[in-house]
């Protein structure tokens, strides 16, 4: 066993008593020296030999709660550190954080891990450095308790939605450029003239007025009548005495909701008499956003279970059933304690890949126990089933299940005629059936509402049933590929302004209408239009590749840059390497298939082109230039 370094140096951030130390941290968003991946890296050091336990100490404790780790071998403290990190950093989410390097050092270890959001990853740092100095003391530590504020963190960030999280790992999978545009909170997948930007499952290339249209129920149904399709009866009221009167002349029971709103809220089903729609009115009226009127839908309530069927740019991709949330008695347990017990479970951690939220109780759930002449306090019966709401909301704890492979042909037809009628990637209709193997034209079924930007967990992870891969579905209609999402990138270690004009003329020659972006340290230029040179260098290759006219882009990326920052991208076409440093050679790695690859060391060229290479001597005062030149008329 290799082990580690002495530092016998000062402390940095560790306190006297502590066995390691941790410091000098750095964060890439992209490529770096350490991983082809974001990271976040430091430093990792033991304060003096004496102070901490025998390695197989730790992996003991460690393996105690990560089971896996324990059947793997370790040369350090700093691989276990290292590794440790790596699996925490998945946060039980099973994040795809999957990457971690260790470089030692005389004093110390370099450790890098995949990161993809710089906070929450320094944070799990931190709470392995805590974890490892407890073990050395023999002390507990609150280990789930600081997992489960880990997972705030990541949920409250830009991508800890579950709809942005589930888009973004699969992109990562099917090697999908992505990065967040911080200015507009939007996601940008893809580079340049490729890309198509969003928030969830809506698209810039979403037509914003049909987008609007779908969120005024009551326009919605009236168009959905027009076509014909099945839709309760109904009316829009503007006051409880309204509410009343509609009810009244529809027949209860009734449904209630606010004209505008999302995920069920403010949504009250079976309403059966005048006191149920006193408080279902005033349910709805909360749930209206303050800049928005009074207008509440009183429709007629139809009996059966409630289905979303999906359709992705209008064909029909999944149907899931939503139940509410619900509880079985153990014949001792009050309903208060079966919702603590059933938030425990590990389905319930209400994270971006967990299958279920966690029950909320709040006044409908009280209101709904009462109708049934229970309350919290009830004890039920063993094997018991009780339903905590009337509404299937899936985001105060409901179960989804995969309905997809029992949809009758009608019903398909049915959710494309809508689907197509609206110009909008995704489209969710949300419909009351009793059993969606039955056509809609010969069974009781109703359209309830259309969603412009429907969640896609509850298909990608049901609580039952099999999965289906929605984010394919959505990434596949703007990119067949991932060579649909790129555009051409140049990657050169040095560059001088002078050169780099020079070949952005060269390219305009062969291509007069496309529209070019360089950087380098001496500039940045769209064409030969110079712009404004930020100091942060990562900043400047950002505002190049989310411009949506750019057809290919030209970066310097010096030894000063790749250390300080990284890189902001993945994969070139072509990268030329002019006497580079140990450093600047990480270029050569980060390459895409049937890319080019030009390196001169003193005055010998070699090029790498489709598992060939081709080397040469410059001859006298030939430039470099006239090399790379030829080499980049082969890439377009």
């Amino acid at each position: 066993m290799v082990q580690d370094k002495n530092t016998d140096a000062v402390r940095i951030n560790a306190r006297k008593t502590d066995a390691f130390d941790i410091f000098n941290f750095q964060h890439y968003i992209g490529p770096n020296p350490y991983l082809n991946t974001g990271a976040l890296v430091f430093d990792f050091a033991l304060t003096e030999p004496w102070r901490s336990l025998a390695l197989e100490d730790y992996i003991e404790v460690i393996g105690d709660r990560y089971p896996q780790l324990k059947n793997e071998t370790y040369d350090s403290h700093a691989q276990l550190f290292a590794r440790t990190v790596s699996q925490v950093n998945k946060l039980d989410m099973d994040l795809h954080l999957d990457l971690w390097s260790i470089q030692p050092n005389s004093r110390y270890t370099r450790i890098a891990v995949q990161s993809l959001h710089a906070d929450t990853t320094r944070s799990v740092v931190y709470f392995v450095w805590d974890w490892f100095e407890a073990i050395t003391r023999d002390d507990d530590i609150e280990f789930e308790e600081e997992l489960r504020g880990l997972q705030r963190k990541f949920r409250v960030s830009a991508y800890g939605g579950p709809t942005i999280y589930a888009l973004l790992r699969t992109a990562y999978k099917k090697g999908i450029p992505t990065f967040h545009i911080w200015e507009e909170r939007l996601t940008q997948y893809g580079y340049g003239k490729k890309q198509i930007r969003g928030v969830a499952t809506t698209f810039d290339c979403d037509s914003h007025l049909d987008s609007d249209f779908t969120t005024r129920k009551d326009d919605c149904k009236e168009f959905l009548k027009i076509l014909g399709f099945p839709v309760p009866k109904g009316d829009i009221v503007f006051s409880e005495k309204e509410a009343l009167k509609v009810a009244k002349e529809i027949g209860y029971p009734v449904a209630v909701k606010p004209v505008v709103g999302h995920k069920g809220i403010g949504v009250t089903a079976d309403v059966r008499d005048e006191d149920d729609l006193e408080a279902a009115y005033w349910r709805a009226v909360k749930a209206i956003p303050e800049n928005e009127s009074i207008r509440i839908i009183v429709e007629k309530s139809i009996r059966g279970k409630d289905y979303r069927l999906l359709c992705v740019n209008g064909r029909f991709v999944a149907a899931t059933e939503r139940r509410p949330a619900s509880i079985v008695g153990d014949g001792y347990s009050t309903i208060d304690e079966l919702i603590e017990k059933e938030n425990r479970k590990p389905a319930r951690l209400d994270t971006p890949t967990s299958p279920m939220s966690k029950i909320q109780c709040d006044e409908a759930m009280e209101r709904y126990l009462e109708e049934q002449g229970l309350s919290l306090d009830s004890v039920i019966d063993r094997d018991r089933t009780v339903y905590l709401r009337k509404v299937a909301n899936l985001s105060a704890g409901g179960m989804s299940i995969d309905a997809t492979r029992n949809v009758h042909p009608d019903n398909i037809v049915l959710a494309q005629d809508i689907a197509q009628h609206f110009r909008l990637v995704c489209l969710g209709i949300d419909v009351i059936a009793e059993n969606l193997a039955q056509s809609w034209k010969e069974s009781d079924f109703a359209i309830l509402e259309i969603n412009a930007a429907p969640g896609i967990l509850m298909h990608l992870n049901p609580a039952v049933g099999e999965s289906v891969d929605v984010p394919t579905y959505i990434l596949e209609t703007f990119f067949n590929t991932n060579e649909d999402a790129r555009i051409p990138i140049l990657t050169f270690n040095q560059i001088s302004v002078k050169e780099l004009q020079e070949t952005i003329d060269h390219i305009l020659l062969q291509n007069p209408n496309w529209t070019i972006g360089a950087v380098c340290r001496g500039g940045v230029f769209v064409n030969r239009s110079e712009k404004f040179l930020n100091q942060n260098y990562n900043s400047n290759v950002y505002t190049l590749l989310r411009n949506p006219k750019l057809d290919l882009i030209i970066a310097e990326y010096h030894h000063d840059i790749l250390e300080k920052e990284g890189m902001f991208y993945d994969r070139s076409n072509l990268v030329v390497l002019n006497n580079p440093t140990e450093i600047e050679m990480m270029l050569m790695r980060d390459v895409l298939e049937n890319s080019t690859v030009v390196i001169r060391k003193g005055d010998n060229i070699s090029i790498h082109r489709q598992g060939l290479i081709e080397e040469y001597t410059l001859g006298e005062d030939e430039p470099l230039t006239r090399v790379y030149l030829k080499e980049i008329s082969t890439i377009f």
